[in-house]
């Protein structure tokens, strides 16, 4: 084939094949990704048949990178982050220790070298963003406890790795590539080279903070007034793509880094969401480019030539860091539920682990093989997560069937959901019960505790039970659906009970718990949609509100006010 059409070859091939092998294996009720990363495999250099140009899959794959880091970025929040702080940066920096130790300890065993065996091991350490949130996704998590603390724990992870891929270039100067080398370098070489690159990524950092986070908001703002959509997807895919670029031009930082921060700081805008939006269909075109390409170099030799190592980084990846996980989750007295869902969402490696082993490969730490049982390691545990995501409730059933410890672990009363014996009795005579401390139970609590009206908040986050309690507001941790989380909150004293959530199947368990311990309690529902809201009533439940015809009185209000106004 001609060179000149190489690139039309990679772009057409490639996502062809990656099409039909993403849909194929996602009738087995696998992730797509896994697909992606065969179809690299079969146009790869290792496999029979079309070999695609290595070089411009290379570069295409660095723009993949670029443009992942970059959603990375633009989803990143540091409110998720502190919202589960207390377990997940203990948790992750714990896993990924265990983890990186089992790697390294390994890599050690099979003779790589000492950066090598330690690059090995991280790559081992970090989930996949995009496994570990389509997964919680499908499953309905996404919004839970369990479901934030996965997103928090993955969070800390992406800021490790994203630190390890800054330091990993200087600190492949400094160590020598031989098995369980030292340093060729004094102690003060060494922090000399790691003070000049941390300096240079800080500086980088505050230029980003400083006049990033204050033009690139106005710049994008500047260009939606123009109302063009091509212009504002340009905008932002040249933001992305340009700052990466100037960042390791001028600051010697990463692509990835660069890009991650352009992200973060088009976050800030309140343009973020269509930012994310209209560069989405780009960015998962690239990501789908970047899998594709880290499959080319796959060799799938190593399957058969040495099943032994491969057995073990599987072990790593779904057994060691499960473990470590579950076991943390347990330590800080989360129900064995919790433990479960956290430990099995990060049973798997992805992006960031192809991004580290790739650059491990291009500075000669790893070698070819540590590469390739990487990414077999990555496409077995993904394929592996979907099912062991069905597998939870079941387990979790066969040990407590079993095990007296496992039911003590699942049944364990969480300390925040009883309330602490310090609350001021006559609050709980006539309070407000408020389950749920979204948007709208937020306001609600607020709007009555200006009018110094006591309430009670029934809130499923711990962490915001935390918060609550922390400003002197009782608060119970649980479902409210469950009888046991409303009789905490002392419902059968309450004068009123404020539903601020969404599932009709919980209401109604929630109404009948409520009138059974107190028949006389006045019920205020807040309705998903006009149709929820005649259900509700019609059914007797209470009194329900909709988010459209609050919006629509207010509005019509106002209208009504101005034009009388006017005349």
């Amino acid at each position: 084939m001609p060179h000149d059409v190489g690139l039309i070859a990679i772009l057409a091939i490639g996502f062809g094949l990656a099409l039909i092998l993403g849909m194929a294996v996602s009738y087995l009720k696998m992730p797509p990704l896994v697909g992606y990363l065969l179809a690299g495999v079969m146009i790869g250099p290792a496999t029979p048949g079309f070999v695609a140009d290595i070089s411009l899959s290379t570069q295409l794959a660095e723009i993949g990178v670029m443009l992942l880091m970059f959603g990375v970025g633009l989803h990143f929040s540091i409110n998720d982050l502190l919202s589960v702080k207390k377990i997940a940066i203990p948790g992750a920096l714990f896993q990924m220790t265990v983890a990186t130790a089992l790697g390294f300890f390994v890599g050690s065993w099979w003779g790589w070298s000492f950066l090598g065996s330690i690059v090995f091991g991280l790559s081992l350490s970090v989930a996949s963003t995009v496994v570990l949130l389509r997964a919680l996704e499908a499953k309905g998590l996404l919004e839970t406890p369990n479901g934030k603390i996965a997103i928090g724990w993955l969070v800390v992870e992406d800021l490790v790795m994203v630190l390890a891929l800054v330091l990993l270039p200087v600190m492949a100067d400094i160590f020598h590539t031989q098995p369980m080398g030292g340093a060729d370098k004094n102690g003060m070489d060494v922090l000399q080279a790691v003070g000049i690159t941390l300096a240079k990524v800080t500086a980088f950092i505050v230029l980003m903070l400083v006049v990033g986070k204050r033009l690139l908001p106005k710049i994008l703002w500047l260009v939606a007034k123009n109302g063009s959509r091509e212009l504002f997807t340009l905008a932002v895919i040249a933001a992305a793509i340009g700052i990466a670029f100037l960042a390791a031009s001028l600051f010697d930082v990463s692509f990835a880094l660069g890009a991650f921060f352009a992200g973060m700081m088009l976050g800030e805008s309140k343009l973020s969401k269509r930012a994310a939006d209209e560069s989405l269909p780009l960015r998962d075109a690239f990501a789908v480019l970047f899998f594709v390409s880290v499959g080319m170099l796959f060799n799938p030799e190593i399957l058969w030539n040495e099943p032994l190592k491969l057995l073990i980084v599987i072990l790593i990846i779904a057994v060691g860091k499960t473990l470590a996980a579950v076991a943390l989750v347990l330590l800080f007295k989360y129900p064995l539920n919790t433990a479960m869902t956290v430990g099995i969402s990060l049973a798997q490696i992805g992006e960031f682990s192809f991004i580290l082993a790739g650059m491990g490969l291009a500075m000669d730490l790893i070698p070819n093989d540590a590469y390739s049982l990487i990414l077999a390691g990555a496409i077995i545990s993904i394929a592996m997560n979907s099912f062991l995501f069905n597998g939870i409730a079941p387990a979790i059933e066969w040990a407590r069937a079993r095990s007296a410890l496992a039911r003590k672990l699942d049944s364990r009363i969480d300390p925040l959901a009883l309330l602490p014996t310090t609350v001021n009795q006559s609050l709980l005579t006539g309070q407000v019960v408020i389950v749920g401390h979204g948007r709208v139970g937020k306001r609600v609590l607020q709007k009555l505790r200006e009018h110094n009206i006591a309430c009670v908040v029934a809130e499923i986050d711990r962490a915001v039970v935390q918060e609550l309690r922390s400003h002197d507001i009782p608060a119970v941790t649980g479902d409210a659906a469950d009888p046991f989380v409303l009789i905490q909150a002392h419902i059968a004293q309450a004068a009123i009970l404020v539903i601020a959530t969404k599932d009709a199947m919980d209401i109604s368990k929630m109404v009948e718990t409520a009138r059974a311990l107190n028949p006389g309690i006045a019920i205020y529902i807040r309705a998903q949609d006009s149709e929820a809201s005649k259900m509700y009533e019609r059914e007797g439940w209470g009194k329900s509100f909709t988010a459209e015809e609050e919006l629509a009185n207010r509005l019509s209000s106002e209208v009504v006010q101005k034009l009388q106004q006017a005349h």
